[in-house]
């Protein structure tokens, strides 16, 4: 079964989603992976092997520097076009407190890029995604029809490293997300992660704000909550979609996983790649 995967990292030394020692060395525990790094044009043909069309996330880029964020993007695109097949667009973080420098950079990706762009928001390291600081960047992505990815729930990033790594967990709480649905109606949301702890939380907004989209990157579906399990092919049927958070997980992997849970092979042909395909197509939600 073909895959668009809503939410991917880079398996590039370059863009490898786990930058510090301390971070690498956490990989294993964390996520049950090694770190091992792809050229460009091996993770691309990764990608074609898997059937997978992906959106990437550059993670990282949300704690550096914005003169050093402009280069990354530009990398970004360059990869793309290496792979137009198979790398559908990019998950953009630029830091919300780079002001009107942040949002003409966001901008000019927007114009410049070969394919999809979307803006990511993640409250951990960061504001959260309700933080006045973000409005600008909702403001840009209203007004030209960019989607958002806001974060919920408990994130990798951190774990196990003193202090959590300086993660406050809460900044990704799915109340966040109820106040930019309720404070930008026209704004394209996508929650990304399964919203534990606070699962029951998420899909409480994911019913009530019907024009946001779910996809559930970072988890493998045998560790959902039975209420989300439950939900997937019952109300949230059409609005959740694959994410497998490549490199740290395998398709081979997820795709095993999600296919022991029991679904009919209906529901998975939505999460594995008809949700995501409506998405793009600019569907909106019932």
């Amino acid at each position: 079964m073909k895959i668009v995967d809503m939410h991917s990292h880079w398996g590039t030394r370059r863009g490898y989603p786990l930058r510090s020692l301390e971070e690498l060395a956490q990989q294993k525990k964390t996520w049950n992976s090694q770190p091992h790094y792809h050229s460009e044009q091996e993770m691309i043909q990764h990608f074609r092997n898997n059937d997978a069309r992906v959106i990437l996330d550059f993670g990282f880029t949300k704690y550096i520097p914005l003169e050093e964020i402009a280069p990354l993007h530009d990398y970004a695109f360059e990869v793309q076009r290496m792979g137009m097949d198979v790398i559908a667009g990019h998950w953009l973080h630029i830091d919300p407190a780079s002001g009107a420098a942040g949002v003409r950079e966001l901008r000019r990706c927007v114009e410049a890029a070969p394919g999809f762009v979307g803006y990511a928001v993640s409250g951990s390291g960061s504001f959260p995604a309700s933080d006045p600081v973000w409005y600008p960047f909702y403001d840009l992505c209203t007004q030209t029809g960019t989607p958002v990815l806001i974060f919920v729930g408990t994130t990798g990033l951190g774990a196990g490293l003193p202090g959590g790594g300086g993660i406050l967990l809460d900044d990704c709480h799915p109340r966040h997300l109820d106040f930019v649905a309720v404070r930008y109606p026209d704004l394209r949301i996508v929650a990304g992660r399964p919203g534990w702890p606070w699962q029951t939380e998420t899909i409480a907004v994911l019913m009530h704000k019907r024009n946001i989209w779910y996809e559930l990157h970072g988890w493998s579906p045998k560790y959902f909550t039975p209420d989300l399990k439950h939900e997937i092919s019952r109300r949230l049927r059409h609005r959740v979609m694959f994410g497998a958070d490549y490199p740290l997980y395998s398709y081979e992997r997820l795709r095993g996983d999600w296919q022991a849970e029991g679904y009919a092979d209906d529901v998975l042909k939505d999460v594995f790649h008809r949700n995501a395909e409506r998405f793009f197509a600019g569907e909106g939600t019932k």
